[in-house]
Parts: structure tokens; sequence; C-alpha cells
């Protein structure tokens, strides 16, 4: 595994976190004083850049931040942001709220993106989040941002996209709620 990886990191810190009931980005989280701090500093030594795309600078320690144009809370945007605000052909893109990700899925993920558009993990379902984005999604996403659509799954359909399969469904527990937010930090401890 080439360390680090070539593309820069991108963690994607925006979202309203409506049934978490407060911002998860800003919960603490193993021995950090925050979810965005922990994978912030988990996975800065395996990239030669990490970024933090967030509406507002809302974090407690230095980060490279890029902040979402526009009101609406849409990963779409945050996407489109990233592209139009970084010169780079391709990021690895992961959600705050996904800590377990192990760097081997990173490292696969990267791996196999070469000759795609797109490249996400998938297991029982597909990660639209996690995973190798190249730039030349940009017009697609403008696209979509003009007709009003924002599901990453469209993005994926209308690109070359590659899944890969990974078997561990507990590397990909998304911290949506108070239960998954538990059972992390049980697994993690």
């Amino acid at each position: 595994m080439k360390r680090p990886f070539e593309i820069p990191c991108v963690i994607l810190c925006g979202g309203k976190s409506s049934r978490m009931g407060e911002d998860k980005a800003l919960l603490p989280f193993s021995s950090s004083n925050s979810l965005t701090q922990y994978q912030y500093e988990r996975l800065k030594p395996f990239f030669k850049e990490i970024f933090i795309s967030s509406k507002i600078d809302k974090f407690d320690f230095p980060v490279n931040l890029i902040l979402d144009k526009g009101e609406v809370f849409s990963p779409i945007v945050a996407l489109e942001t990233i592209f139009e605000s970084l010169n780079f052909e391709k990021f690895f893109i992961i959600t705050v709220d996904t800590p377990l990700v192990k760097i081997e899925t990173i490292a696969k993920l990267i791996e196999e993106s070469k000759g795609y558009d797109i490249t996400v993990a998938k297991t029982q379902r597909v990660h639209n989040l996690c995973g190798v984005f190249n730039k030349s999604t940009l017009s697609q996403i403008k696209t979509m941002l003009n007709e009003d659509i924002h599901k990453v799954g469209f993005l994926l359909k209308n690109q070359n996209t590659s899944m890969i399969e990974f078997s561990d469904e507990n590397e990909f527990i998304n911290l949506n709620d108070k239960e998954e937010y538990k059972k992390a930090k049980m697994l993690i401890s």
C-alpha cells in the first residue's frame, strides 16, 4: 500500500443531522473532541492533502475548509463546490459519519478507480459517498443541479461507476441516530 495516497481526501460535514437531533459532526468520538476531528486525524497520515467540506466553519481545530455554496443541504452541491474549489482530477470522498471505514478499504477503492468516473464501496447496499470521484463528473453534476436533482444514486447511474464489494457491514456503519452512534463508540473501544 503506497502512502500517502496520491489523491486528496475530502470529508463531508455539511449535512443537517436531522435524525441525530444535533450536529453529528461535532459529537465527541473516541478520544477526539468531535467526530470531524477524529476522522481528520485518523485519515491525515494517509493523504498528501485533506479537506473538510461544510456549510459553515464550526470546527475548533485547524482544517483546510471548503465551504459549500448556496443554501441547499445536498452532497451534490458539496461535490460541485469541491470540484470548482480544488485543482485535482480525483478525490477520495468520505462522510464524517462513517468513522470505521478501514484504510485498506480506502486503498482498494483508490487502486481500483482507474478508468472509472466514480468508484464506491458496496456491501448489502451501495455506499454512495465512500469512494473516488473524478472531476469528469462535474458537467453531469451541473446538469443535475440545473434540473434540481440532488440524489447521489442518480449521479452514479449516469456515470461510468464501479462498485467494489466489501463484506464487513460494521465497517460502513452510518452514525445517523443515537443508536448507531452508541454502536460505533462500542465497536471502536
